[in-house]
C-alpha cells in the first residue's frame, strides 16, 4: 500500500471518528467574523454531513467540585464560555432510582419546574441502570450504563455541557443509530438519520406539517422523549421533563445534542429491555392512555366549510346510502355563530333535532371547540362573573389599551386580547388557575351547551395556543372577506423583555428567519412575558403545556356534560396528554407524501403514549384525487382515530364522491368493524397496563435489522401486520414479513401460509390492502354492521391462526362501551382468555372467563374460523365441557385445499355459562363438507351463508 493511499485512509478515518461539532452560530446569516468574535472555530464542512461551520472549541463543561452521596456539585471549568448568557458557576447533578427508572437531574434548586402531574408509577424490569462518572481533560462527564451488558446508553464524555439562565445544553454519544421519537415533527422515516446533522425544533406552534420535503420545523406539540434499540435488540427510553422551547440535533457518531432555554435538565431513563416494556414503563410513569368509547373507534366524517346543516346531512346520507359503515358526524367551526364557542349559527337551525336522528341511527356527534373566547358575548360575561382567569399581561402598563377599551367587560383588566376566528378580539382561558374558577366555568359552558346540542365527543383545536397576526402590521386576515381587520397583538420585541427576545431563540424561531423577518417565539401565539395563575407562571415556561391543560379540563367537561367517557381529540399535546385525549396529525396536505408520513406519525404517537391517533384521511389542504383518497381510506381504516376531513373551498372528498372509493371504503370499513373487538381490546390493554396499539414492526422483532426502519408497515398489537399501499399508480406492495409464521388476511391467498422475507403481493384497488396475521393468534372479532352500535349486538367470532405446533392464544376485553373509567380495579368489564390446541386427532378451544361483569350482557360466540387446520373434523363430535353440541353442518365447512375450518352455529357458545369453557372435537378421515368435493348446490348455499368472507378464495 502506497504512502498516498495510507494518508488518504488516515484522513478518512479521522473524518469518521471526528467528534461532533457543537453549533456556535445557529442564528441566520452567520459569518466568520461573528463566529470568531464568540471565540469559536470557523471551518467549512467538506464532509457533506451538514455540519455547522462555526463550532465550539474543546473543553466546554464543568469540573466536579464535591460529592455527597448521589449528589455531585459541579463548577464551571476554564473552558469556552456560553455566548448566550453568563454560565452558571455552580450546578448540581443528582441521581436516584424510582423503581426501575433512573433519574438524572442537572440544575439549580428553585428554578422553574413544569407543573405536570405525572403518576410516576414504575414497572419492574429484569434490567437495572446505573450512573458512572469520569473526569478527563478538565471536563466532568457521566454515563448511564446498562448493568447486564455494561453498555453505555448515555455517554456525555462527548463534552459540551452548558448551563445558564436561558440556555442549557447537554450532549451524548449513543449506543446505536436506531433512535425513534422526539416530536412533534414530520418524520419521513421512522428511524432518525445520523448520517448528517439535523436539528429538530420542539415548540408548540400552529404549523401544518410539510411532508413534501425534509422539514424539521416544529409542529403542534412537544415530546422530548426517545427510544433506542441497542445493537443486541434490547431497548431503552429517555424522557426529559422540560416545557420550554427546545431542540435536538442528531449528528454522526451517533450522537445527539439537546438544548433548551429554561428550567432544568430532568432526565428519566427506562430500561426495557424490550421496546414494548419500555413503552409500558414510560406510560406508567407519565400516565396510561384514556380508554376511548367503543363508538369512537368507528368511522368519522368531517369537513371545514359546510355551508350549513343541510350540507352536512347530505354528505353523511351519501355515505350511509353507499352502505359504508359510519359512526360519527363531526362539525368544524362552521356550526358556530360567527365562530364563537358554545353558540349555534343560523344556518344550523334544527341541529339538535338532527343529532337526535343520528342517535336513533346509532351514530354520534363530535363538535370542535377552540380555547379562545370572544370578549363580547355571554360566555365571556359568565367567565368574568365566575372570576375565571385568562392569560394576562405582566403589568397594566403593557396592556394595549386601544384594543382593551373596545370591550367593556375586558376594560381595566390585564387580560391579553388576541385574534382568532371570531369577529372580535378574544381572551385565552388560564387552565393553570389554581383557584379552579376557570376550570369550573369551562366545564359549565360545556354542560350548558350539551343541553342544547347533545354532542358525544369533543375536538379541541388551536390550542398551542394559536393567535393570528402576532407582531404583524398587515396580518393575513386583513385580506379575508370573512374576518374584520382587528388590530393585532404586539409584543415588546425591541429587546426590553428577556422573555420575548431571549439570547438563544432555538430553531423554532430561526427556521422561519430572524427578528428582521418577523420571526419570534411569540409568532402565531401570545407574548412570552404573559402570566398565568395570578403571576405564578410565566407563559415563556408553560406555553407548551397549554394543550395538555386544556385537554385535562375538557375531558372533565365531557364527563360531566354527557355522563359518559366519549373521547376528546386535541391538536397540541405534551407527555401524558394521552391520559385525557387523542390526537390527529394536523392540517396535512392531499399528497402521497402526507399519506406516507401519516403512517409513521401514528406509530410515533403510540410511542408517545397517545394511541388514539390518526390523520385527516384523503388530506386536509388542497384537492385530493380519486386514487389517493381510495388508498388513504384503506390505510386509515387501520388507525384508531379514523376521520375523513378537508378544508374550506376544496371539493367534497367523502368516499361517496367516487363509486370506486365508496366500494373500497365499504370493504375496508367492514374489515375494521369486524375486527373492532380486537382493536378495542388493544386499547383496553393500553389503558389497563400501558401499551401501544399501533406499533412499529421492530417492537416484535428487535433483532431483525430489516424492521429497524420499516416505517411504512405497522402492527395492530402483536398479532396483525399491515402493509398499506402508499405510492401512486401501484397495485402491489413489496411487503416484508419477519421470520415467523404468517397467514394472509386479505384477498390474496386468504388464510394461506405466507413465506417470511420480502414478497411482492397484489393490492388492486378492489381488494383489501395487504394484511397478515401472525401464528399463535386467537383474534376476537364480530359480524360487522353499519354502526358500532349495531355491530356490538352481533355474535362474536374467533379467528385462529396457529403456530406450527398447532397452538394459539388471545384475549378479549369487553365493557358497555361508554362508562367512565375511574379505577380499573373497581371497573365493571369482562375479560376472556382464549387458548387453542390442535393435534392430528382433533382440536380444542379453551375459554377462560378471567374477569366477569354481572351487568354487561354478552353476545354468543357463533363463528370460529381456523387457518391451517390439518384435516377434516367430525362435526358430530363437538362438545362443550363434555356435552355434545349440535353444530350446524350446513353453515360449517372445511376445505382440504385451503385448510380452513369454518365453524358456524347460532348460539354455539354462551360465554356467560361458565368460568371455563372447553370446546373440543375430533377429526374424521373424510368430511362430506370438504369444499373441494361439494356439489354446485352446496357451494351456492355456503356462499350465500358466508357473505362476510372472501368466499371466492375458497370456491
Amino acid at each position: 500500500m502506497g504512502k498516498v493511499t495510507l494518508l488518504l485512509l488516515f484522513v478518512l478515518l479521522a473524518f469518521a471518528n471526528a467528534a461532533p461539532r457543537f453549533d456556535c452560530l445557529p442564528e441566520p446569516n452567520g459569518n466568520q467574523g461573528a463566529c470568531e468574535a464568540r471565540g469559536c472555530i470557523w471551518k467549512e464542512d467538506d464532509t457533506g454531513k451538514n455540519a455547522p461551520w462555526c463550532y465550539f472549541k474543546d473543553g466546554v463543561g464543568y469540573n466536579l467540585d464535591s460529592q455527597q452521596g448521589s449528589t455531585y456539585n459541579l463548577r464551571k471549568n476554564g473552558g469556552p464560555s456560553n455566548p448566550w448568557g453568563a454560565d452558571s458557576t455552580e450546578i448540581k447533578l443528582t441521581t436516584k432510582s424510582i423503581g426501575s427508572v433512573l433519574n438524572v437531574k442537572i440544575g439549580i434548586d428553585g428554578r422553574y419546574e413544569p407543573p405536570v402531574d405525572f403518576p410516576r408509577e414504575t414497572q419492574s424490569s429484569t434490567e437495572s441502570l446505573s450512573l458512572s462518572t469520569s473526569f478527563s481533560n478538565g471536563v466532568f462527564s457521566f454515563s448511564v450504563v446498562r448493568q447486564s451488558t455494561n453498555r453505555k446508553l448515555f455517554d456525555t464524555s462527548i463534552g459540551g455541557l452548558i448551563f445558564s439562565d436561558q440556555f442549557i445544553q447537554i450532549a451524548t454519544y449513543l449506543p446505536s443509530e436506531n433512535m425513534y421519537g422526539w416530536g412533534e415533527n414530520t418524520h419521513q422515516s421512522l428511524r432518525h438519520d445520523f448520517t448528517k446533522y439535523l436539528t429538530w425544533a420542539m415548540f408548540a406552534r400552529d404549523q401544518p406539517p410539510n411532508s413534501g420535503s425534509l422539514d424539521t420545523v416544529n409542529l403542534y406539540g412537544v415530546h422530548p422523549y426517545y427510544m433506542i434499540l441497542e445493537p443486541d435488540g434490547k431497548a431503552h427510553g429517555v424522557l426529559i421533563i422540560n416545557s420550554n422551547a427546545q431542540e435536538v440535533t442528531t449528528a454522526p457518531g451517533p450522537s445527539l445534542i439537546y438544548r433548551t432555554i429554561g428550567g432544568n435538565l430532568d432526565m428519566y431513563f427506562f430500561p426495557g429491555p424490550t421496546p414494548e416494556m419500555v413503552t409500558q414503563q414510560y406510560l406508567k410513569f407519565i400516565g396510561k392512555p384514556f380508554l376511548p368509547a367503543y363508538w369512537a373507534l368507528g368511522y368519522q366524517l368531517s369537513r371545514y366549510g359546510y355551508k350549513g346543516l343541510a350540507e352536512m346531512k347530505t354528505r353523511i346520507q351519501a355515505v350511509r346510502d353507499a352502505g359504508i359503515p359510519i359512526d360519527i358526524g363531526v362539525a368544524d367551526i362552521d356550526y358556530m355563530q360567527r365562530y364563537k364557542d358554545f353558540t349555534t349559527g343560523d344556518d344550523w337551525a334544527g341541529f339538535s333535532d338532527y343529532v337526535k336522528t343520528m342517535h336513533d341511527w346509532g351514530m354520534k356527534l363530535i363538535l370542535i371547540f377552540d380555547p379562545a373566547i370572544e370578549a363580547t358575548y355571554p360566555s365571556f360575561q359568565r367567565a368574568i362573573a365566575a372570576n375565571a382567569k385568562f392569560i394576562e399581561w405582566e403589568t397594566k402598563a403593557q396592556v394595549q389599551t386601544a384594543i382593551q377599551n373596545l370591550y367593556p367587560m375586558a376594560k381595566d383588566t390585564k387580560i391579553m386580547l388576541g385574534v382568532v376566528w371570531p369577529d372580535n378580539h378574544v381572551a385565552f382561558p388560564d387552565f393553570l388557575d389554581s383557584t379552579n374558577n376557570t376550570q369550573n366555568w369551562w366545564i359549565n359552558e360545556f354542560v350548558n351547551y350539551q343541553s342544547q346540542v347533545a354532542f358525544d365527543g369533543i375536538w379541541i383545536d388551536m390550542n398551542e395556543p394559536s393567535n393570528f397576526g402576532t407582531n404583524q402590521d398587515h396580518p393575513w386576515y386583513f385580506d379575508s372577506d370573512d374576518h374584520p381587520n382587528d388590530a393585532p397583538l404586539f409584543c415588546p420585541t425591541n429587546g426590553s423583555s428577556p422573555w420575548e427576545m431571549p439570547p438563544y431563540k432555538t430553531r423554532a424561531v430561526w427556521r422561519f428567519g430572524d427578528a428582521n423577518s418577523g420571526a419570534f417565539l411569540s409568532s402565531n401565539t401570545l407574548c412570552m412575558l404573559a402570566q398565568q395563575d395570578g403571576g405564578k407562571q410565566r407563559f415563556y415556561n408553560v406555553k407548551n403545556l397549554y394543550g395538555l391543560t386544556e385537554a385535562i379540563n375538557t375531558q372533565k367537561a365531557l364527563f360531566k356534560a354527557t355522563g359518559k367517557r366519549g373521547a376528546v381529540v386535541s391538536r397540541s399535546t405534551y407527555p401524558s396528554a394521552g391520559r385525557y385525549a387523542g390526537h390527529w396529525l394536523g392540517d396535512n396536505t392531499a399528497r402521497w407524501e402526507d399519506l406516507r408520513t401519516s403512517v409513521i406519525g401514528a406509530q410515533e404517537f403510540n410511542l408517545f403514549g397517545i394511541p388514539y391517533v390518526g390523520s385527516d384521511v384523503c388530506g386536509f389542504i388542497g384537492t385530493t384525487t380519486e386514487e389517493l383518497c381510495l388508498r388513504w381510506q384503506q390505510m386509515g381504516a387501520f388507525h384508531s382515530f379514523f376521520r375523513n376531513h378537508n378544508t374550506i373551498g376544496a371539493p367534497a372528498q367523502d368516499p361517496a364522491v367516487w363509486p370506486s372509493v365508496a366500494a373500497a371504503t365499504k370493504k375496508a370499513n367492514l374489515f375494521r368493524y369486524q375486527y373492532l373487538p380486537y382493536l378495542f381490546s388493544l386499547h383496553f390493554t393500553a389503558s389497563l397496563s400501558g401499551a401501544t396499539v399501533i406499533r412499529p414492526v421492530f417492537f416484535e422483532y428487535p433483532t431483525d435489522a430489516e424492521t429497524f426502519n420499516l416505517g411504512y408497515e405497522f402492527m395492530w398489537g402483536s398479532r396483525i401486520l399491515v402493509a398499506p399501499v402508499i405510492y401512486q399508480g401501484t397495485t402491489s406492495v413489496n411487503a416484508y414479513l419477519p421470520t415467523d409464521r404468517w397467514y394472509s388476511l386479505f384477498d390474496y391467498r386468504y388464510g394461506s401460509i405466507m413465506s417470511p422475507g420480502y414478497a411482492t403481493v397484489p393490492a388492486p384497488t378492489t381488494s383489501r390492502i395487504p394484511v397478515f396475521v401472525r401464528g399463535y393468534s386467537v383474534i376476537p372479532r364480530q359480524t360487522p354492521s353499519i354502526t358500532t352500535t349495531a355491530t356490538r349486538s352481533n355474535p362474536f367470532e374467533l379467528l385462529i391462526a396457529p403456530c406450527p405446533l398447532g397452538m394459539g392464544e388471545g384475549t378479549l376485553y369487553w365493557d358497555d362501551g361508554e362508562t367512565i373509567v375511574n379505577d380499573f380495579n373497581s371497573y365493571d368489564y369482562h375479560q376472556f382468555d382464549f387458548m387453542y390446541n390442535s393435534t392430528a386427532t382433533g382440536g380444542s378451544v379453551t375459554i377462560t372467563h378471567s374477569k366477569k361483569s354481572s351487568k354487561i350482557s354478552l353476545p354468543t360466540l357463533d363463528i370460529i374460523e381456523i387457518f391451517n387446520y390439518p384435516s377434516a373434523p367430525n362435526f358430530r363430535s363437538f362438545t362443550i365441557n363434555g356435552k355434545l353440541v349440535n353444530v350446524n353442518v350446513q353453515r360449517s365447512t372445511y376445505s382440504g385445499i385451503t385448510k380452513i375450518l369454518y365453524i358456524s352455529t347460532e348460539g354455539l357458545v354462551n360465554l356467560s355459562s361458565a368460568d371455563s369453557i372447553v370446546l373440543q372435537w375430533s377429526n374424521a378421515g373424510n368430511s362430506m363438507f370438504d369444499i373441494s368435493s361439494a356439489s354446485s348446490d352446496e357451494v351456492g348455499k355456503m356462499k350465500a351463508l358466508n357473505t362476510n368472507r372472501y368466499d371466492e378464495l375458497y370456491f
